[in-house]
C-alpha cells in the first residue's frame, strides 16, 4: 500500500461525503476530478452577467436539511446558510388559479376546500414521525427500517396514493401532490412517484421546509471540501480518470459514477455476472434544463404563485400524469412536466435591479437532443403572460448535452438510473451490500446506489462506512459534527 488509504473520484455531493467520512476516520484520502471546478450537481456560476450566479444543476434542497449525513455534518454551523422561501412549492392550474404548498400546514388546508382534512390526515402524522419517514427514506434499503412505525405510516399512504388521487376530490389537491410525485422522473402514478411525493411533500411542512443554500448550491461543496482539507485530504481536478490504472496506490477506491462509468473504468476486471447486472441497470427519463436571465420577477397569472420556491408546471394532475408517462416511453409531449425556481425569492441577494437568475427544467424522452429554451419559455408563458417580454437571455442544455457535462446523466437522466419499483430499492444490483463491487476494495458510491437521487450524500456516506468496515476495521462511524 502507498502513502494513501483512499481515493475517491467525482466530486459530487456523494463523493465529497464520502470523503469527508473517510478523512473524518483518520484516513489518508485523495479525490480525483474529471473537471476544472468541483461539485458536480452542486456547481454555481456565472452564465450572462458576473455578478448573478445561476445553479448549473441543483437549486433547492430539502434533503440536505434532514439527511443523517448532513444533520450530522451541520451545515448552517459551518457558514452555510439554508434559506426557506415563503412558500415550499406551488402548483398553478388553468385559469389563473394555483394550490400552494405552504410551510404551516393549517394555511395549506386552507387553500384546498373541501379536501382540507383529506390533506391534513395525509401529512400531519409524517410530519410527527418525519425523523422516522427521513431516515427510513435516505437509508441503505437492505436492513430493518430504524422507525417501524414510521416505515408502516409510509408504507400504507403510499400504497393509497400510488395508483391514483387517493381520496382527493379536488383538482388543487391531487395536481398539489402530482407535481411532487413528478420528481421522480418516471411514468405517473406509482409506487415510487407516491413515496417521493409524500417525502417531499410532508417536509414542505416541518420547519426545514425546501431551502435554497445562500448564494447558490456551491455552498455546500465548498463547506464539504473545506472539512476534507482540514482532515488532510487532498483534491485534483482536471483529471479524467478512465481506468482503475490511472489510479494511485489504495486500499480503497470509491467511484462516484454510474454503473455505465464503472463498466468503462473497471474494464474486463469485473466477473461477468457482476458486469451483466450492470449491463441490465436501465436508466430513465432525461431533463433538459434551461438558465434564464430576465429582468423582473415570474409575472405569475396567480400572483401568490411569486411566493414560492420552486413552482411545478404540470397543469391538471390528469394532464401531469398523461406528459410524464408518455414521456418515460420516449415520447416527446408539447406540453412537458416543467420546474421552475426562482432563486431570489429565497434569496433576494441573488438578483440584482433588472437582472434575476431563473432556473427551469423540463422532463424529456431518455437521450433527447432537442435545445429546450422555446419549450420552456411557452410552457412559462402559459402559466405567467408577458414572460417572454423579461428575458434577457438564456441558455439551453438538451438531454443529450447533460450527460457530455455530466457522464453520471446518462441520457440526460438526473436521477442516475430508472426509478421502477425494483430500482428504487435495488439499485444498482440485488447484492446484500450495495456500494461493495467484487473487485477487492473497490465500491460504487453515486446516486446510482441507495438511497438514490438527491443531495442529501447518504450514498457517499454509507459506501465510505462499508468501506471503513471492510477494509480498515472501522466498526463504529466517525463523528462528523463541527466540534471536531
Amino acid at each position: 500500500m502507498g502513502s494513501i488509504d483512499a481515493v475517491v473520484v467525482g466530486t459530487g455531493p456523494n463523493g465529497l461525503a464520502a470523503a469527508v467520512t473517510l478523512a473524518r476516520a483518520g484516513l489518508r484520502v485523495e479525490l480525483h476530478e474529471r473537471r476544472d471546478e468541483i461539485g458536480g450537481g452542486l456547481r454555481t456560476v456565472s452564465l450572462f452577467d458576473s455578478q448573478v450566479v445561476h445553479d448549473v444543476c441543483a437549486a433547492v434542497h430539502p434533503m440536505a436539511a434532514v439527511s443523517r449525513f448532513f444533520r450530522e455534518f451541520d451545515l448552517p454551523s459551518r457558514g452555510v446558510e439554508l434559506l426557506p422561501p415563503p412558500v415550499p412549492y406551488a402548483h398553478p392550474l388553468p385559469g389563473g388559479r394555483a394550490a400552494l404548498a405552504h410551510s404551516d400546514l393549517n394555511d395549506t388546508c386552507a387553500g384546498l376546500g373541501r379536501d382540507a382534512e383529506r390533506w391534513r390526515h395525509l401529512m400531519a402524522p409524517l410530519v410527527a414521525r418525519s425523523r422516522g419517514v427521513v431516515d427510513l427514506m435516505l437509508s441503505g434499503q437492505r436492513s430493518l427500517p430504524p422507525d417501524p412505525a414510521a416505515a408502516l405510516l409510509l408504507g400504507r399512504r403510499a400504497l393509497a396514493h400510488g395508483l391514483g388521487s387517493g381520496p382527493f376530490t379536488t383538482e388543487a389537491a391531487r395536481a398539489l401532490l402530482a407535481g411532487v410525485a413528478g420528481h421522480v422522473l418516471g411514468p405517473l402514478p406509482s409506487l415510487p412517484g407516491a413515496a417521493v411525493a409524500l417525502l417531499l411533500g410532508h417536509l414542505a411542512h416541518t420547519t426545514t421546509g425546501w431551502p435554497l443554500p445562500k448564494g447558490g448550491s456551491a455552498s455546500i461543496a465548498e463547506a464539504l471540501v473545506a472539512d476534507i482539507a482540514a482532515h488532510g485530504g487532498v483534491l485534483h481536478t482536471g483529471h479524467e480518470v478512465q481506468d482503475l490504472a490511472d489510479l494511485p496506490p489504495a486500499r480503497t477506491v470509491l467511484l462516484d459514477v454510474s454503473p455505465k462509468g464503472l463498466l468503462g473504468i473497471a474494464g474486463d476486471r469485473l466477473p461477468p455476472r457482476y458486469a451483466r447486472a450492470l449491463r441490465r441497470f436501465r436508466y430513465g427519463p432525461g431533463v433538459a434544463k434551461v438558465d434564464f436571465l430576465v429582468s423582473d420577477p415570474v409575472p405569475w397569472a396567480a400572483p401568490e404563485v411569486g411566493r414560492a420556491g420552486t413552482v411545478h408546471l404540470g397543469g391538471t394532475q390528469r394532464e401531469m400524469f398523461h406528459a410524464e408517462t408518455e414521456t418515460a416511453r420516449g415520447r416527446g409531449v408539447e406540453e412537458p412536466f416543467v420546474l421552475l425556481v426562482d432563486p431570489a425569492v429565497a434569496d433576494p441577494g441573488r438578483a440584482l435591479p433588472g437582472k434575476r437568475p431563473v432556473w427551469a427544467y423540463a422532463h424529456v424522452p431518455h437521450g433527447d437532443d432537442r435545445d429546450p429554451v422555446d419549450m420552456i419559455r411557452r410552457r412559462v408563458e402559459t402559466y405567467a403572460p408577458g414572460f417572454t417580454d423579461t428575458v434577457i437571455d438564456a441558455r439551453g442544455i438538451s438531454a443529450a448535452r447533460l450527460e457530455e457535462y455530466n457522464p453520471n446523466y446518462v441520457g440526460g437522466d438526473i436521477a442516475a438510473g430508472a426509478m421502477s419499483p425494483r430500482q428504487a430499492v435495488l439499485r444498482p444490483t440485488s447484492r446484500i451490500d450495495p456500494y461493495r463491487t467484487p473487485l477487492r476494495g473497490v465500491y460504487l458510491c453515486s446516486a446510482s446506489t441507495p438511497p438514490g437521487p438527491g443531495v442529501h450524500g447518504m450514498s457517499g456516506h454509507l459506501a465510505a462506512l462499508s468501506a471503513l468496515r471492510h477494509d480498515h476495521g472501522v466498526r463504529v462511524p466517525p463523528d462528523l459534527s463541527p466540534r471536531r
